[in-house]
C-alpha cells in the first residue's frame, strides 16, 4: 500500500492545538485551523494511506511531548469517524422509520377508506390526517436516506483516512 504525504510546517507544538486551551497536550482541543488545514490537503489523497509529516524547529522537538501528540491526534481522529459514523447511521434509521411509519399511516387509511368514511366524522378526521402524513414520511424519509446521510459522507471519509492511517504520523524537523 503506496502512502499519501500531508507535510505540514509548524512554528512549535502548540500550532496543533486550540489558544484558549491551557490543558496538557494529552487532553488539549485541536486547533479548528490545523484540522481544517489537514482536512484541505487529504482532499486529493485516497483511502490507500496518508502519512502526516509535522516539521517543527529541531531545537524545540521533544520525544515525549511527540508520542503525547500523536496519542492525542490518533484519539481525536478515532472519536470523530466514530461520531461521523454515528450520525450517518442515525440518519439512515431515522429515514427508514419515515418510510415505515409512512406506510403504515397508508395501510391505515387505506383500511378506513375500505368503508365509507363519510358516515364518520372521525373516520374523515382520520383520512384527511393520514393521507398527506402518509406521504411527508415517505418521501422525507428517501430524502434522509437518499440525501441527508450523503451530506455527511466529506466529513466521514476524511476522518476515515485520517483514523486508518493515524500511525503514520512522524514528526521532522526543520
Amino acid at each position: 500500500m503506496t502512502t499519501q504525504e500531508i507535510s505540514l510546517k509548524l512554528e512549535h507544538y502548540d500550532d496543533i492545538f486550540s489558544d484558549f486551551d491551557m490543558r496538557p497536550y494529552s487532553k488539549r482541543a485541536l486547533s479548528v485551523d490545523f484540522v481544517d488545514e489537514i482536512r484541505r490537503a487529504s482532499l486529493d489523497k485516497d483511502h490507500s494511506g496518508i502519512e502526516l509529516s509535522i516539521s517543527v524547529p529541531e531545537n524545540t522537538r521533544s520525544e515525549s511531548e511527540e508520542s503525547t501528540i500523536k496519542e492525542r491526534l490518533a484519539g481525536h481522529f478515532e472519536k470523530h469517524y466514530g461520531l461521523e459514523l454515528k450520525k450517518k447511521r442515525k440518519t439512515k434509521n431515522r429515514g427508514i422509520l419515515m418510510i415505515f411509519l409512512g406506510v403504515i399511516s397508508m395501510v391505515l387509511a387505506t383500511f378506513i377508506l375500505s368503508g365509507d368514511p363519510s358516515d364518520d366524522l372521525l373516520q374523515s378526521f382520520l383520512v384527511v390526517f393520514l393521507e398527506p402524513a402518509s406521504w411527508f414520511l415517505l418521501w422525507e424519509g428517501a430524502d434522509q436516506i437518499l440525501f441527508t446521510a450523503r451530506e455527511i459522507d466529506p466529513e466521514l471519509n476524511f476522518y476515515r483516512k485520517m483514523f486508518t492511517s493515524h500511525q503514520n504520523i512522524h514528526f521532522k524537523s526543520y
